[in-house]
């Protein structure tokens, strides 16, 4: 689109910062299921730009049994 060589919202770059949000939090929760936990609580989701075209995306929050 457009706005993905201009500037502005980019639906492609959102697409894929959804992508890849899902696939951290799926990852952080089939770890804690690992660990025997039920939820996980207190979730913080940091994005971070490694370099030109590349995102990481990570979850972290502590693993609780209910």
């Amino acid at each position: 689109t457009v706005t993905d060589i201009v500037g502005g919202r980019s639906g492609a770059y959102e697409n894929e910062l959804i992508k890849a949000r899902q696939i951290a939090l799926t990852e952080m929760e089939q770890e804690a299921m690992k660990l025997g936990a039920s939820a996980v609580v207190g979730v913080d989701i940091d994005y971070e730009v490694i370099r030109t075209g590349m995102l990481l995306v990570t979850a972290s929050g502590t693993a609780v049994r209910l």
